[in-house]
């Protein structure tokens, strides 16, 4: 049929070449098909390649991703926690592949791909440089009332360093957290860059006057561009599309805390954030990361020389990332304070590299 229709366009005046196109076929093969080879001569791979898994090693990827302690859990969460324990039983890539072709790779949960991009402006090279911080809101048993949880997150190592929850939004509430949070954090003056959004607790005279008494350098947000917080708004999505998060309302104050504060716990001490390399933020703040991601650099190391021919190129980088950049400065941001602009967010030379707080 299809050599056919080729040939009634020749016969109308088409090219042979031009109908093949329009057709999205070959000439080739209507060559081929005229000859009577109706099959594809093309020989396919008789040899199975030299690092796939076998059956056996392709059954205990299976029964892990799909056991009770990682069934809920990505392979880039898993990966990391299995090289903590000494283990290595395939890559990423190899776990993402299995899941496809066993049909066990359908999206659960209510998020959806992130799409926004970051622009970088303030660099930090260890904690307690740049923070961010915003308010969200958590729906209480009123209707249109709601609770306003504050919360502050570490740019670099991506720790909850600070929050709190309240009935009213307000600027007060705002400068007495970011005050508690610096001194429980340890920070010295003019070494701290604190961005946020635009709104009334952000850039309030309350506000603005506790972070000149801090010393704090302020950044915000441009208005109208809702992609300039990214740090607070990924920690708050994260939040809120746990499966632990309630679908019902809130009934009072205590019962946010009590929630928040158990997601806080887990978000500091058990996340295995994929920012920072797979460890957690609190790992990561306190300098600890450096000694684990050395040790699952063995890990793979030591799975390559066993197994040479499961590894077609280099074993997996467990690199520490050491700068972690919020927000590109196109001219059009502006920040509360002059020395906000002018001072670097590492402060004077040598605070920078030092992996911890002043506190810590």
């Amino acid at each position: 049929m299809t050599v056919q229709l080729v040939d009634e366009a020749v016969a109308n005046g088409a090219t042979a070449a031009r109908a093949c196109e329009e057709m999205g076929i070959s000439e080739r093969s209507v060559e081929r098909w005229r000859s009577g080879k109706l099959d594809d001569a093309r020989q396919q791979p008789t040899t199975v390649p030299h690092n796939k898994l076998s059956p056996g090693e392709r059954e205990k990827v299976i029964s892990t991703v799909t056991s009770e302690e990682f069934r809920d859990s990505s392979p880039n969460q898993i990966v990391p926690t299995l090289a903590d324990r000494g283990t290595f039983i395939g890559s990423e890539s190899t776990m993402y592949r299995i899941l496809k072709e066993e049909k066990l790779d359908a999206h659960r949960g209510k998020a959806k791909p992130a799409s926004a991009s970051e622009r970088e402006q303030h660099v930090a090279t260890g904690p307690c440089q740049v923070w961010s911080w915003d308010i969200t809101y958590l729906k209480s048993t009123i209707r249109g009332e709601y609770f306003y949880l504050y919360m502050i997150v570490d740019v670099w190592s991506r720790k909850v360093v600070g929050w709190s929850i309240h009935e009213e939004e307000s600027m007060e509430h705002s400068s007495k957290l970011i005050a508690q949070t610096c001194v429980d954090e340890g920070v010295e003056r003019n070494r701290l860059v604190l961005h946020a959004d635009n709104g009334g607790p952000m850039r309030g005279a309350t506000m603005v006057a506790t972070l000149e008494r801090l010393g704090v350098m302020a950044s915000f947000s441009r208005p109208r561009v809702s992609d300039d917080n990214p740090y607070s708004e990924a920690l708050f999505r994260t939040m809120k599309y746990r499966p632990e998060f309630p679908k019902k309302p809130f009934v009072d104050v205590d019962a946010a805390s009590d929630w928040v504060d158990a997601f806080v716990r887990w978000y500091n001490r058990s996340h295995l954030h994929s920012g920072i390399a797979f460890v957690t933020p609190h790992q990561r703040h306190e300098g600890d990361d450096v000694e684990i991601l050395a040790r699952r650099k063995a890990v793979y190391a030591n799975a390559r020389s066993a197994n040479p021919q499961r590894w077609s190129r280099a074993e997996r980088r467990w690199e520490r990332p050491e700068t972690i950049a919020l927000n590109r400065d196109d001219g059009r941001r502006k920040a509360a304070m002059p020395s906000a602009q002018a001072r670097p967010p590492g402060g004077e030379v040598g605070a920078a590299g030092s992996g911890r707080c002043a506190a810590a």
